[in-house]
């Protein structure tokens, strides 16, 4: 029997994920269907439960719904219970809902699988302190980086962050005004600025040689890309592979077993 799976969000049509999982599927053998479903934005876990009670197997969960999903969730992974945010839901034969969130993981596999950068003692900076900044950092964290430091341009949003995360590892936390003379091997942004087309105060000097800067956004050259590449960054990459590591981790957790990304990524950004 063909099992059933979908991406929900508010709005949808965007999405990517069909493509994504639609190759997965493919690639690895998988008797699957995935589809988009567009969620009112008052009606999404009545929406949720009526995909559930009709077989589906799991679902992606995509902004804005990430939080509501963290809340729905009767089981969390640790990760998706210190992002509270969940964007992949798992529904299991005992009506458990096990909730996980696999963005860190997926930002994680492509920068160390993909674009080559060992993230072990490097220093890194990670730019925002709002969900898509939490929903990474553990997984950060754990690749043993010399130095994370949280920026924000309401410090005292970082710095609340800095202590919810600080029992996992050493985390600094500031305004941009703190990286005065701070240089960086990694600068991730998970800021929202790229949407409007807005650069948070960097400092010209932030990027250390041979430097990589990350944008999670994808599909446009942001001003942090173009701000990076005027400043001696030597490696930029948007969040394309991101988007689909974090799909690649969601469609383990489903069927047990991981698929190829490369050829995926490639052919979107085809």
């Amino acid at each position: 029997m063909t099992d059933r799976y979908a991406v929900i969000g508010n709005p949808i049509a965007h999405s990517k994920s069909p493509l994504i999982h639609a190759a997965f599927a493919r690639q690895t053998g998988q008797d699957l269907t995935y589809e988009a479903i567009l969620a009112p934005l008052d009606g999404f876990a009545e929406r949720v439960e009526k995909f559930r009670v009709e077989g589906g197997k799991g679902l992606n969960v995509t902004v804005p719904f990430k939080v509501e999903a963290w809340r729905l969730a009767s089981q969390l992974t640790e990760r998706a219970r210190l992002a509270q945010a969940v964007n992949t839901l798992k529904f299991e034969a005992d009506d458990t809902i096990l909730g996980d969130n696999t963005d860190g993981a997926g930002l994680v596999r492509d920068l160390i699988h993909n674009l080559g950068c060992a993230l072990q003692g490097k220093r890194i900076l990670l730019m925002g302190a709002g969900g898509a900044a939490r929903g990474v950092l553990l997984p950060l964290l754990e690749q043993q980086p010399v130095a994370l430091f949280i920026v924000n341009r309401t410090p005292a949003k970082a710095h609340e962050l800095q202590q919810q995360f600080s029992a996992y590892s050493q985390v600094e936390a500031g305004s941009y005004q703190d990286l005065a003379e701070r240089q960086f091997d990694v600068v991730i942004n998970a800021t929202s600025s790229g949407l409007s087309d807005e650069l948070p105060p960097l400092p010209p000097g932030v990027f250390a040689a041979d430097g990589l800067a990350y944008e999670m956004m994808y599909g446009r050259d942001t001003p942090f890309m173009k701000f990076a590449r005027e400043h001696g960054a030597a490696c930029i990459a948007d969040g394309l592979g991101m988007l689909v590591e974090q799909a690649a981790e969601a469609f383990l957790l489903w069927r047990g077993v991981r698929p190829e990304t490369e050829a995926v990524i490639g052919q979107l950004r085809a």
